[in-house]
């Protein structure tokens, strides 16, 4: 499975008017977590006790059909003080579908999330699905700098754990996933992480 754990500036450069990370700043440590695919009944409660631990705030990039599944989470999320995003409605790749459907699909599950952050699934939009996101539609469109790589059956937990740990500084937004598919290797990485950038002074902040 190819993906890149850190991005690279040249696929940041495609796409300047999403965000990627925030700017590095050398007197306050800030480290943004975000979790996609979920609400999901066994992944996001664990990632909510973890937060609490830390006293931390993260983003959840939210799929429709699961929130209408699990409104009890969703509603917890928010109850935490957490940010969610939309993640449209039915998990699409926006080089697969159509402009209109994709469009119509994040309109749905607008109405079950409200929120002003959107993250495509895969992080595959297409420039004209991001420019009507961006102009017509008013969302700020959520990409990130590093990527756990939680998704992948080849890696284990300790080993997302320094992916993440190695290639994260300052104004970093994180991708881990409360999925099924990354429940294995997420509740050995995440607690992990937790405890490395608390120790180390970091904050933990949502996506504004």
């Amino acid at each position: 499975m190819l993906y890149f754990t850190r991005t690279p500036l040249w696929l940041k450069m495609l796409y300047p008017t999403c965000l990627w990370n925030y700017p590095a700043t050398p007197d306050v440590k800030r480290i943004y977590l975000s979790f996609d695919d979920g609400p999901h009944p066994t992944a996001t409660p664990f990632v909510l006790d973890e937060l609490k631990k830390y006293n931390a705030r993260a983003s959840f990039f939210c799929i429709g059909k699961n929130v209408i599944a699990e409104p009890k989470i969703y509603k917890r999320i928010l109850m935490e003080g957490h940010r969610v995003g939309n993640h449209t409605f039915n998990h699409l790749n926006g080089w697969k579908t159509d402009n209109k459907i994709y469009l119509q699909n994040i309109e749905q599950a607008h109405e079950l999330i409200d929120s002003d952050l959107f993250r495509p699934p895969y992080g595959r939009a297409t420039a004209f699905q991001i420019r009507n996101l961006i102009d017509k539609l008013h969302y700020k469109v959520v990409m990130w700098d590093v990527l756990s790589g939680d998704f992948d059956l080849k890696v284990d937990g300790k080993k997302a754990a320094e992916r993440v740990i190695q290639k994260s500084k300052s104004g970093s937004i994180i991708v881990f996933h409360d999925s099924a598919k990354a429940y294995r290797v997420l509740q050995v990485a995440l607690p992990v992480v937790l405890a490395y950038f608390s120790g180390a002074g970091y904050s933990f902040e949502t996506i504004k």
